[in-house]
């Protein structure tokens, strides 16, 4: 497994990855390519994922194994998208990023989008749903230690991750509905997507109130026991 000794670039590569690298790629493949060339945007999505995933690994040994419990993760968030109406996907992603990291939670977030969607059908819309919840993961592992002292905090975030999830994806449902962002149109579309994003923050409430405490407690015990 691949680590990044330099920790100045790692620090740097950290922040830029998610925070400008990866936007940039998902709007200039918005605005620029073809729609027929989203496959391209949503691999290069990924290997950013991958990357930003190795700059929070500083020893191989301990890497490799917050990288397979990120895969497990991973696992059950392409599982959970089968679920019919209430999905945890969003709620496993920050489960994930406030136990195993941000990078973690961004790369559970961004993976899970492109891998369920092999089955769920993949198209332009990919990598804006890689980004949404990649970033959920992101911020989510960024705000770890409030998140894991107030419930409160937790549930209100996993809320706000479902607002937050849909005003990304109408972004792209106006950029593929007029060529071009128009303000009036985005504003359109988040007042009709007003039930669908009820159901995203009210599914993240639930089980983030139900697998949050007891799958948070499990693992802590792994991440003491192996040292992760």
């Amino acid at each position: 497994m691949t680590v990044i000794k330099n920790n100045s670039l790692r620090t740097t590569l950290r922040y830029m990855i998610p925070l400008l690298l990866i936007p940039a790629l998902v709007a200039i493949g918005a605005l620029v390519f073809s729609a027929e060339r989203y496959l391209i945007i949503s691999l290069g999505v990924a290997v950013l994922s991958l990357l930003l995933f190795y700059t929070g690994i500083e020893e191989k040994k301990i890497g490799s194994r917050r990288m397979v419990l990120t895969a497990i993760f991973v696992a059950l968030t392409v599982v959970g998208r089968f679920i019919p109406v209430f999905k945890p996907v969003t709620a496993l992603t920050v489960i994930a990023a406030v136990y195993l990291g941000a990078e973690s939670g961004f790369l559970v977030g961004s993976l899970s989008a492109l891998i369920s969607n092999i089955y769920f059908g993949q198209g332009p819309w990919t990598p804006f749903q890689m980004l949404a919840w990649g970033l959920i993961g992101l911020f989510a592992g960024y705000l770890a230690q409030p998140l894991k002292k107030h419930r409160w905090a937790l549930l209100l975030y996993g809320v706000l991750s479902g607002v937050f999830f849909s005003f990304v994806m109408d972004i792209w449902t106006v950029l593929w509905y007029n060529g071009s962002f128009s303000w009036e149109l985005y504003l359109a579309a988040l007042v009709s997507a007003i039930p669908y994003t009820v159901i995203y923050a009210v599914s993240n409430f639930v089980f983030l109130f139900f697998l949050a405490r007891p799958m948070g407690q499990k693992l802590e015990r792994i991440k003491v026991k192996y040292g992760v």
